[in-house]
């Protein structure tokens, strides 16, 4: 029978009369002193000779006969020969480097239940939609990944393997969530590069309907005499759009790009794997006309690392323009071209590997540059990165549509309207 009683306890808190310890039996004490508004238990025993003491809880957690009860499970431990307060110590060690381990190094899965608990539950009228998306799609596909390890490959399979079971619009949804997911962590400090920003609905194969809009040579020449007219259209648009078509890259490689990706001496765009659709780098050539648009970019940029950074009025989650932006602008542009048929910014890579083919440039050279991968046996045993052959191809588009801008095909009469800078 133990020496203390529940009554005797209470009378000393209520009093408050503290004590350093005692006694109630077989190696439990009482513990109050005076920094503790509540005493708290102690079990003491002996190992290899030793005196050895644990703290078991306090008495607002373990009430009397609770605390007897933990003490004869340690002391039976003990007699086995097992260090209770050294196995404490252990398991303090193993939950805080846990604790360690989960904050540095946080899964896929994890970040989209964030996500989704912060961002979505009480701000949308149906999350249900964003959860069956996680758990169909996000969460068994890269769910176990690490959010730093995840590459454009990755989300590329996911969105394949989504669209091959007969589902184009989850696709889209998939797409658009988990790009806003890496926007999210990239905000959260937990990475600096959206994999996922390299894809648009195009890429996802999400479109029921395939779209085959490429703008002829006369659309081209409207395209940029309407970019000089339209109100509000910045020259960062105008000059994002040139690049977009001159280059052949996808919207958000130029959206995101560094500056430091950039050697205009060399005339080389350094394009890293982690922003490339296909998770490898590759160099694009820089035609001469390239360098001057982006040259006037930098200047534009100013002090900022990025080559089109977010702009004042934008919701600044990512420190570049949003991949929505360029497609924005280009609203402004088409009440110009009444003529013209509806085009999207993604069509203007279409358009570019079209012309590409009418300037009689090599198929393979001229998938090159559109960053594809060469299909079939070939694409396996030929590595040669066509660099040479590439920029050759891109001066003679450059060529084009610099003559397609000042007039001087299909007598297009020039527009000499400066463009406005636009803040």
């Amino acid at each position: 029978m133990g020496k203390l009683t529940d009554m005797q306890i209470k009378a000393w808190i209520k009093a408050q009369e503290h004590f350093e310890a005692r006694a109630d039996g077989d190696g439990l004490y009482l513990c109050f002193p005076a920094r503790y508004s509540v005493p708290f238990w102690r079990f003491r025993y002996k190992i290899a000779g030793k005196a050895r003491a644990v703290v078991i809880g306090s008495y607002a957690d373990l009430s009397l006969a609770k605390a007897r009860e933990t003490t004869k499970q340690l002391a039976a431990r003990v007699a086995l020969g097992y260090d209770v307060a050294g196995e404490k110590q252990d398991r303090k060690a193993a939950a805080l480097a846990k604790i360690e381990e989960e904050k540095n190094a946080i899964t896929m899965l994890a970040l989209a239940n964030e996500y989704y608990e912060r961002m979505i539950l009480g701000r949308w009228k149906h999350p249900d939609i964003v959860r069956r998306r996680i758990d169909k799609d996000i969460g068994p596909m890269l769910g176990k990944m690490k959010v730093e390890d995840i590459k454009p490959r990755h989300i590329d399979d996911m969105l394949q393997s989504i669209v091959k079971r007969g589902a184009p619009t989850m696709a889209n949804d998939v797409l658009r969530w988990t790009r806003r997911m890496f926007d999210y962590a990239i905000k959260r400090h937990i990475i600096e590069v959206n994999p996922a920003s390299a894809f648009d609905i195009g890429d996802a194969g999400g479109k029921e309907e395939a779209r085959d809009r490429a703008l002829s040579r006369d659309e081209l020449a409207k395209l940029f005499a309407a970019m000089k007219l339209a109100k509000g259209f910045s020259v960062e648009n105008d000059l994002s759009i040139r690049l977009l078509l001159l280059l052949c890259v996808r919207k958000m490689e130029l959206c995101a790009a560094r500056k430091e990706e950039f050697d205009l001496q060399a005339g080389v765009w350094h394009l890293p794997g982690e922003r490339s659709k296909t998770g490898k780098p590759i160099d694009i050539p820089l035609p001469a006309l390239a360098v001057e648009w982006l040259q006037q970019l930098f200047d534009l940029a100013g002090r900022s690392d990025w080559l089109l950074p977010a702009r004042k009025m934008q919701h600044r989650m990512v420190p570049h323009i949003h991949e929505g932006t360029i497609g924005t602008a280009l609203g402004k542009v088409k009440p110009h071209m009444p003529d013209v048929a509806d085009f999207t910014i993604h069509d203007l890579r279409r358009t570019a590997r079209t012309h590409l083919a009418e300037l009689g440039i090599d198929p393979v050279v001229a998938e090159r540059c559109l960053n594809h991968k060469i299909p079939g046996v070939e694409g396996i045993y030929n590595r040669h990165d066509y660099f040479n052959e590439r920029r050759d191809a891109l001066n003679k588009w450059a060529g084009l549509l610099n003559a397609l801008d000042k007039g001087e095909a299909y007598n297009v009469t020039p527009i000499t309207k400066g463009r406005k800078k636009q803040a």
